[in-house]
């Protein structure tokens, strides 16, 4: 019985997350941006976005120069949690990809990396006045889930073992659509695919859509050309000619 009931409750929400980013993701795409808002210093080219975006995704490059101790945090969380997350794919695939096998005793650690980064920056909420004051419950509640998950996740490497075998027989079963494996009934393992489970259907609805939406942002994503193109959005394209005397180069 619990096997099915966890069972449709991933199918729910795995349909609920990934409808709902499409959604937001359309929804960013088409959101009309009439003005240059870039911020500089900004690159020149569409060259330099690309390696403004690499820095910004990969190292963070703005949080470290405004804050080095929530870039720390930060960095912490989001590559511990990635690493993690990969080494996950050894519940969903058989046999085990090599470079999964390669990352997995890292893996292991980086939830010790991620723990850290999340109680750093849930502190930071808590006791920091400024952001205390603009922190909502649903801030708190991110917060909250994500070290559930990472936290239930460590208990059940080094403190109460599952039995991973059936565990990983019943993930490829749900990726199969076979629910016929049994999932056990341990309360840890049972509480963690819970708030996964929740985490996936608030997703779409929380600021954790800053994962996608960064690459929406205008702000980082156009080129700082004002000076040499005159910037018109798609839908202002048809739009009564300009007055004489105005520049009408436009950006392709």
């Amino acid at each position: 019985m619990i096997s099915t009931v966890y069972a449709v409750l991933f199918y729910v929400a795995t349909i609920l997350m990934v409808v709902g980013v499409g959604m937001k993701v359309i929804k960013y795409a088409r959101t009309p941006v009439p003005l240059k808002i870039v911020v500089s210093p900004a690159p020149r080219t569409r060259r330099g976005v690309v390696l403004r975006m690499l820095r910004e995704v990969i190292l963070f490059e703005s949080l470290f120069k405004s804050n080095k101790w929530i870039w720390l945090f930060g960095y912490l969380f989001h590559w511990g949690m990635l690493i993690v997350l990969l080494r996950h794919l050894r519940y969903f695939t058989q046999p085990v990809w090599w470079w999964v096998d390669l990352i997995s005793p890292v893996g292991k650690l980086m939830a010790f990396a991620m723990l850290a980064g999340l109680l750093g920056l849930w502190a930071r909420r808590i006791f920091q006045e400024r952001i205390r004051y603009i922190s909502s419950p649903s801030d708190h509640l991110m917060l909250a889930l994500l070290v559930g998950i990472a936290g239930s996740g460590t208990l059940m490497t080094y403190v109460t073992r599952t039995d991973i075998i059936n565990v990983k027989a019943y993930m490829i079963g749900l990726l199969r659509f076979d629910l016929s494996q049994s999932l056990p009934t341990d309360p840890i393992l049972l509480a963690h695919l819970g708030m996964v489970i929740i985490l996936m259907i608030i997703f779409p609805i929380s600021k954790l859509l800053h994962v996608p939406g960064i690459f929406f942002s205008p702000s980082r994503t156009m080129v700082d050309n004002a000076r040499e193109k005159r910037h018109i959005s798609k839908w202002a394209r048809n739009l009564p000619p300009l007055p004489e005397g105005i520049p009408a180069k436009e950006e392709g």
